[in-house]
């Protein structure tokens, strides 16, 4: 190379690194719950719950009344934060799967542009079910080898007084596991608050077995006990949104930095009122009870006016969102990616269009969403097509493909090129090598695994273990 053109490479590389070097990056925060269902706010006016804190988040910044998760269950939305991707092109086809090594993540991005990156609570992409347990060192698909530095986790689902892994290192904490994630996280955010850090927080509460406090429980005595503990550990999870929102306050780094909140999944049945506010299908469905979750952003610095996002967003928008506020183009997402930016929503576009359509890819089962329109094909081997108009049949009541022939025609196109590309991908197709590297982690319960087998003497005395730990004991005698 010549002298003139290395000059050249190193003024390029130099500009670049002053941008993405300035003071005001803003910090991220990605913050999920697990199992928390789109009517499970108080800005929807349950009529038990009160979500103080997050109706606080919503209206200091952007609530998202249309938001989706990436799949109807929690590994595969996972996946799609990680990747800006519907999770089946990941290899996280269903809970519990692991997500493929030859995957990009927005965190080994973020990493490259400087962040500090954090991870802390509930994992569930490295193909270990059951209920969350430390994830190991070793571990080829733990956080720390996507792309956290730090890192303090679970594999799945982790109630009351957990016990987690720091970088592997198993450490038992005491309280509710909401408010200990969340302080554990403000710790490591303390420390990187000359910034900027990519912190995400992924919650175990509602998800079941649930527990919550005395306390926390006590304002739905009316209810079922399970109700009780359900509604409950979502005030804690609440609480400690408000001890993370005044955290980063006390930090005096609240104005710079981006909370982005939802859900993985729908809600759970059979609760009183209905998780879902009133939408068709539960966790687990393609429905709108199923996909449609939870969605607020709040960034002081640049969303000075509280807003109701009506449009469609989702998930996989936040990658790509991600880089553009960043300057960056989509270079670091494995493609084809499935998000599009919403800055141009944060920073203050009224429009209600969403140009790209939102794709669902799960388990056999496939939905488009398009503006106004939703397709679902609930078997994609036999194809039989619905189509609803979700502003005029929000519960999925009337199919009407037959009645909006141009309509059902066009979602079809959008349906048959989404299916086609997502089959190529599940193949393969995206990487360099053009095929799945079969050297994968397996998808296999904890109980399952040699290196846990000297803890089950004392993990069989912790409520949320002994059950099925005993059961496989057991099976074994």
């Amino acid at each position: 190379m010549s002298l003139k053109n290395t000059l050249t490479t190193f003024l390029i590389l130099l500009l670049a690194w002053s941008v993405l070097s300035a003071d005001d990056r803003p910090n991220i925060v990605l913050v999920m719950a697990d199992d928390q269902g789109w009517g499970q706010m108080g800005y929807y006016n349950h009529p038990y719950l009160k979500t103080p804190n997050l109706d606080a988040m919503a209206a200091a910044g952007l609530r998202f009344d249309r938001f989706y998760a990436g799949g109807p269950v929690c590994s595969p939305t996972r996946a799609s934060v990680m990747s800006g991707r519907t999770h089946n092109r990941t290899g996280v086809w269903n809970h519990g799967a692991p997500y493929r090594l030859q995957e990009t993540t927005i965190a080994h991005a973020l990493k490259d542009l400087g962040y500090a990156t954090g991870h802390f609570g509930k994992w569930h992409l490295n193909g270990i079910r059951g209920p969350g347990v430390p994830v190991l060192g070793d571990d080829v698909t733990s956080p720390g080898a996507l792309g956290f530095e730090h890192w303090l986790t679970v594999t799945n689902f982790f109630d009351i007084d957990p016990v987690m892994s720091r970088m592997g290192k198993f450490e038992e904490f005491k309280g509710d596991s909401s408010e200990v994630i969340v302080g554990e996280a403000l710790k490591y955010m303390n420390k990187q608050k000359e910034g900027p850090f990519f912190t995400v927080i992924w919650y175990g509460s509602p998800h079941d077995p649930m527990v919550a406090s005395d306390e926390d429980r006590a304002p739905f005595a009316h209810l079922t006990d399970k109700e009780q503990h359900h509604y409950g550990e979502l005030v804690a999870l609440d609480r400690s949104i408000g001890t993370l929102r005044k955290g980063l306050r006390d930090m005096g780094i609240a104005d710079n930095t981006l909370i982005w909140y939802c859900s993985d999944n729908g809600g759970l049945p059979p609760f009183g009122p209905a998780t879902v506010g009133g939408l068709r299908g539960f966790k687990g469905s393609m429905w709108e009870g199923g996909l449609r979750v939870p969605g607020i952003i709040e960034w002081p610095d640049v969303i000075k006016k509280s807003r109701v996002i009506k449009h469609p967003a989702g998930v996989v928008d936040m990658f790509p969102t991600v880089l553009d506020i960043l300057g960056h183009d989509l270079t670091p997402m494995l493609q084809p990616n499935d998000g599009m930016s919403i800055l141009h929503i944060i920073e203050g576009d009224a429009s209600e269009v969403r140009p790209r359509p939102l794709g669902f890819h799960s388990d056999g089962r496939a939905a488009i969403i398009d503006n106004d329109y939703k397709l679902v094909v609930e078997n994609i081997e036999d194809g039989i097509p619905q189509l609803f108009d979700l502003i005029k049949d929000p519960k999925e009541s009337k199919n009407i493909f037959y009645e909006e022939p141009g309509v059902a025609s066009d979602m079809m196109q959008k349906y048959i090129a989404f299916n086609d590309s997502v089959q190529g991908s599940i193949r393969g197709e995206d990487y360099p090598e053009g095929h799945v590297n079969l050297n994968q982690p397996p998808r296999l319960f904890w109980w399952e695994m040699e290196e846990y087998e000297p803890f089950f003497d004392e993990w069989a005395k912790r409520p949320e273990y002994a059950p099925r730990l005993r059961a496989y004991i057991n099976s074994k005698k």
